[in-house]
Formats: structure tokens, sequence, C-alpha cells
């Protein structure tokens, strides 16, 4: 029979590589960094690529969400879904971390 060496047996203190990180985004506090630029990079999937083709800009500060189109019915369409879109974002990053979504 095979018999694992000691360094391959998991003992009680071992953590997964995601808890790790965690971990350390929590140490540092970057955790509000972290789901900003997760939500940016993840706008396509969250609003749609039709969407996204034709956003200039997008970034958020003080729980305020800023997107930039060039079209003026894409600008009326994301009027109307205000409140969808701030439920996407925060349901993609798992809590609240926008709170105003402004239309530029």
């Amino acid at each position: 029979m095979y018999k694992k060496k000691q360094d391959e047996i998991p003992t009680k203190d071992d953590i997964g590589i995601k808890e790790a990180v965690e971990k350390w985004i929590e140490t540092y506090r970057l955790r509000s960094k972290y789901d900003e630029s997760s939500i940016v990079n993840a706008w396509p999937n969250i609003i749609g690529k039709a969407i996204a083709n034709r956003t200039q800009q997008i970034y958020i500060r003080d729980k305020k969400l800023f997107v930039k189109v060039e079209s003026a019915v894409i600008k009326n369409e994301l009027a109307m879904m205000r409140r969808q879109i701030i439920g996407r974002v925060n349901e993609y990053v798992g809590h609240v971390v926008v709170e105003e979504f402004i239309i530029l």
C-alpha cells in the first residue's frame, strides 16, 4: 500500500487558495477596490454585449456607478432599467457596492 508523506496529509490549519486570497484582501482592506474592478471587468456579462460595446467609460466612486455611453437611445434604455442594473451589479458582487447609477 501507498503511504502518504507527512507533507501530503491535510491538517485543520490548511486552507484553500480562494480562502487565502479572501483573507489577504480583507487584511489589506482591498475589498472595495477588488469589487469595483471586478464589476468593471464583468460589465459585458452583467449588462449584455450589445450595450457594453457602446459603453465608452465605466467607473465607480462613492457607491455611484458612472457609465458614459455614446447613443441617446442607449442612455434612455439604461435610464429605464436603472434599478435592475443596480440590482444585477450588487447581485454579481454578493453585497451592496452600488447605490446609485449615473449615466453620462
